[in-house]
This record gives structure tokens, sequence and C-alpha cells, in this order.
């Protein structure tokens, strides 16, 4: 009697192996399209500043990729920041990156080569535009800004496209009417006060380089109006890409004392080309959706990647790799 429980038991318990083996398989046949085996070989990311988000987020979704395809070798390349990552991608020296989407308008505009290859994959999250000056300057708006010592951004950057841009509207020759200086938000946090009376970043809120001081520098934020940014709508061109905003109180608390900030936002794109591997692409779209919230945890503004908006990657077409993934989740 024993002897027949006993093989009764052992029946059991294969059953359940083999029962337990294929709702794996299924599992897994769900989670890897049609059973592929994932992408390998070789990619370069191009970033931001390391101080910035751009840096951070690639850091967080190259760990992201490495458990998804793990013979995927990402190799993140530092940059100065929107113009130069589109430059990178157009030109193949990147093949994908974050780029906002005035930076990449600009780029098209200006027929610059290989603006006809480049594809959206996903609209990621909005950069909010900071005004930074110490807490008791006398500077209330971008019009105060003549005369002063104002860092404008790293050449390429999509901070120094913006900066450029909101002190023409206001009448500020930006080579002429200031000190222009060509910090980013590595450097300008440090040099405010001494070196400089105020700099502009333009970045996911909030960026690391400003929340680090904000702790223990007195220093507030610049309003930016909708009638700035109506007046950049006028002018045409990349700066339909503007909205009025409210930067969120939350944002840097022990700065905004729970005051909201207001000023103006542009979106950010992950860019590639249309000659880079659809299916490698898929993949990639896949993790970067997948990987919203544990990247958000760590880059706050991640957290707004969503399903829903990432297909609006205006003012370039989706990657054909891309689209795949989105129809693949289409409800």
């Amino acid at each position: 009697m024993s002897t027949l429980l006993s093989r009764i038991g052992r029946r059991r318990a294969v059953q359940v192996t083999v029962a337990g083996a294929v709702v794996l398989g299924l599992l897994l046949w769900w989670l890897l399209p049609l059973g592929e085996k994932p992408p390998s070989g070789t990619i370069t990311f191009s970033t931001g500043t390391r101080a910035g988000v751009y840096q951070k987020y690639g850091e967080l979704l190259r760990t992201e990729l490495r458990k998804d395809m793990p013979d995927l070798d990402v190799r993140l390349m530092t940059s100065a920041g929107s113009q130069e990552n589109v430059e990178r991608v157009a030109s193949g020296e990147a093949d994908f990156t974050i780029a906002a989407a005035d930076a990449v308008e600009t780029y098209k505009l200006a027929g610059r080569p290989g603006a006809e290859g480049l594809r959206g994959v996903t609209r990621l999250y909005d950069d909010y535009v900071q005004l930074v000056v110490p807490s008791d300057s006398d500077i209330q708006s971008v019009r105060d800004l003549r005369g002063k010592r104002v860092a404008i951004g790293l050449p390429n950057s999509g901070v120094r496209l913006i900066a450029t841009r909101l002190l023409k509207a206001v009448g500020i020759d930006p080579e002429t009417d200031i000190t222009p200086r060509a910090d980013g938000i590595d450097t300008g946090p440090g040099r405010l006060g001494d070196e400089l009376d105020a700099f502009f970043w333009s970045g996911g809120v909030p960026t690391d380089g400003l929340k680090k001081i904000a702790e223990s520098s007195a220093f507030r934020f610049v309003p930016i109006g909708d009638d700035l940014v109506t007046k950049l709508h006028q002018s045409g061109g990349a700066t339909r890409y503007y909205r009025t905003t409210n930067m969120p109180e939350s944002a840097y608390p022990a700065v905004q004392n729970g005051a909201v900030v207001p000023t103006m936002a542009v979106s950010n794109l992950l860019v590639t080309r249309a000659d880079v591997d659809p299916r490698l692409t898929e993949w990639l779209t896949r993790t970067v959706l997948d990987s919203r919230d544990g990247i958000g945890a760590h880059v706050h503004s991640a957290q707004l990647v969503d399903l829903r908006t990432a297909i609006y990657t205006d003012p370039l077409e989706l990657h054909e790799g891309a689209r795949r993934y989105y129809r693949s989740v289409k409800p």
C-alpha cells in the first residue's frame, strides 16, 4: 500500500513539474514575442551632461536593457545636450538618444545632413525651463537680465537654443547685451552669485544638479509668463513646441516654499534612425515602457512616460520597430 502511494506521489510530482514547465513556457512566449531570442550586438546611446537628467536616465535604461537583452552592449556617450544628440544620431555616430522636440524640429527645418532619416521611438517626459538667480537678486524677469552675467548653456545644447530664443524675444542680444557664459547644469549652480548672476537650465524636475544644492544654497526661480511664450510662438518654426505650464511646488520644496513657478515646457523624445534594426527597436521600446516605474523611482520625471502618449513623437514619424510594439499592445 505504501509503495502504491509513493508511486502516486511521484506521478503527481511529475505532473506538477510538467504543468509548471508548460506555464513557464507560455509565460516566456507571452513576454518574449514569438519566442524570439533577444537582440544582441552593440548600440551607442548619446545622453547629456553628467549632472543632468538625460545622463541619469540613460544609465538606468542601460541597466534595464541588460535584463531584457543580456547580449546587447549599450555604450553611453555624454554630450552637451539635445542639439548635439540629434546631430549624432542623424550622422550615425549614435544609434539612440534623447532630445527635446524643439531641437529636433530646428535640425529638420535647417535641412541638416541625415534629418530625413530621423525617427521617433517614444515620447518620454517634459523639460521645464528653469531660470535660476540668487535669492537676493534684483532680477525679476527675463528682461532684467540685460547687463548681467548669464549662463546660457553649453554650445549645441538644448538649453542654449531656448535661452537664446527667450533673450531675443525680450529684445536682448545674447552676444552683446549680456555677458554670456557657457555653463551647464554641471558647473552653473556652483558659480551662481560669485561668477554668475543667473543661469538657464532646461530639464526634467527635479534635476539632481539643482536638487543637491537646494538644501544649502539660497536661490530662487524667475517666472516665465505666458505672454513671453506667446511672443515666442509668433516667431514661428520650432517655437510651436513650447507651452506654458507651472513647475510643481514639489520639484524643489526647500526653494519653492509651496509655490508653483510659471514657466514653459517642451517634450522630450527618444530618437533613432530609420535604418536601425526594427526588431531591436521593438524590444527597446518595450523595455522603455515596462521599466517606467523602476526608472521613475530614481528619475522622478520618468514616471510620466505613458503608453497613451508615447506614440506622439511629432515632429518625427514613428520608427517601424516602435510601431510594431504599439500595435502589439493596442487594446
